[in-house]
């Protein structure tokens, strides 16, 4: 009598709640081995292939490309086949040939309409556990063609098929470039096989196409949010939930600056120095228990816009860096945002958080307080102001500041404290 197992989809990093299908390697009845790529699911942070934790024959799969799955939902059924490698565990349990078996029933959620691709969207690359290994993401090869699972989400965001994609990575590999080329410059695609039946030709005419289409009625549609937009939702929503959040304001004047300062690494040496100043703005708050830690080292949450959603860098250590190696390690998270190759790690364990929005419009704003963060900062737009000096008048460069923290955790007077440490540090020359 054949052992049927079903497999549950895992927790694929942080305790998130679930995962969207976004491809799968194998179909019913396919007979797949232990540790060969199963399914390619994204997360809010990172699109994962899934390894099979058994070999044997398909029999179920739970959902389709766009189905969204539960953590611990039955994700896959899979008949054992004893000839194969299996994990030392495999036969310990699940259901025979001929019992009824749990099928996980798909999310009903219609295919997400595709996004425009700015060069910096997109989810991020991590690793899962499995057969008590850590698998980190790998190219896998299908129909012939070679692409990690990130870059396979982007082709099918950008509705680009990548068996008419050039490939320019090491072996033959698919790389998001490829993807990005092909989808800005479809002349660039490999010509399309053949059809293999013949090509019906309408003898009649076809008809003038007017110069203006009016857009069909009915056009606009709820579209389901998916990935990192779903994360951030739950996150937000949450945070609105939970936090007492009381806003400060100032200016800092930075008419000391020598020419050519960078502006962002002042900003986080200045963030650095007013935690060391006011621990209470560097802590986590657990209101359920109770506590408050204050961190001794500061590790500054860089929020980093993409059209795919919110994601947060976390910069460590930044308390003791200096202003090239924070520049460098800054450099090196905002590109691992925008070709998907960050790990877990580096998008958590942030101690207070930073948003430099100013970059593209605003002066104050209240950011959001992420728990277990206390305080986030933001930085408005630079403008000048005409200032009195020595009897005269003056116009120096002034860089908003807006302070947003937590009022459970934390005094009005703890608050103004570490502001005033950090206008302190932004506007000395160095």
């Amino acid at each position: 009598m054949s052992t049927v197992k079903p497999f549950h989809l895992p927790d694929l990093g942080e305790g998130l709640p679930d995962a969207e299908i976004v491809e799968w390697h194998v179909k019913i009845g396919d007979v797949v081995r232990l540790d060969a790529p199963l399914v390619s699911m994204e997360t809010a942070k990172a699109v994962v292939d899934v390894p099979s934790p058994f070999s044997g024959k398909v029999l179920a799969l739970a959902g389709q490309p766009g189905d969204v799955i539960l953590t611990g939902a039955v994700l896959v059924e899979i008949e054992l086949d004893p000839s194969l490698p299996q994990r030392a565990d495999a036969q310990d349990t699940g259901h025979h040939h001929g019992a009824p078996a749990a099928h996980a029933a798909p999310a009903s959620t219609p295919e997400p309409a595709p996004a425009e691709d700015d060069g910096d969207a997109g989810t991020v690359v991590g690793a899962m556990e499995s057969s008590n290994a850590v698998r980190s993401e790998q190219a896998v090869a299908i129909g012939g063609v070679k692409a990690m699972p990130a870059v396979r989400a982007l082709a099918k965001k950008l509705k680009v098929d990548l068996a008419r994609v050039r490939a320019t990575g090491a072996e033959g590999v698919i790389t998001l470039a490829d993807v990005k080329a092909a989808a800005a410059n479809p002349s660039t695609q490999s010509a399309a096989p053949a059809p293999s039946s013949p090509v019906v030709v309408s003898e009649r005419p076809a008809a003038a196409t007017p110069t203006f289409m009016p857009p069909p009625a009915g056009d606009d549609k709820d579209e389901p949010i998916r990935g990192v937009r779903r994360n951030m939702l739950r996150t937000m929503s949450a945070a609105h939930a939970e936090v007492v959040p009381t806003t400060l304001m100032d200016d800092a004047d930075l008419s000391a600056w020598a020419a050519g300062e960078d502006i962002t690494v002042r900003t986080l040496r200045a963030l650095a120095v007013a935690a060391k100043t006011e621990p209470a703005m560097n802590a986590w708050l657990n209101a359920k228990e109770g506590t408050l830690r204050r961190h001794s080292a500061v590790h500054i949450g860089v929020a980093i816009d993409s059209a795919d959603g919110l994601f947060v860098a976390s910069l460590k250590h930044c308390d003791s860096r200096d202003g090239k190696t924070l520049r460098a390690e800054l450099n090196r998270l905002r590109d691992g945002v925008r070709e998907r190759s960050l790990p877990p790690e580096d998008l958590s364990g942030y101690t207070l958080m930073f948003s430099n929005f100013g970059v593209f419009a605003g002066k104050y704003a209240t950011p959001v307080v992420v728990p277990p963060c206390v305080c986030i900062v933001g930085a408005g737009r630079l403008y000048h102001a005409v200032v009195p000096v020595l009897g005269g008048m003056e116009t120096h460069r002034m860089m908003p500041i807006s302070l947003t923290f937590d009022h459970r955790a934390a005094t009005g007077g703890e608050a103004a404290r570490f502001l005033k440490a950090m206008i302190d540090d932004l506007q000395r020359a160095r």
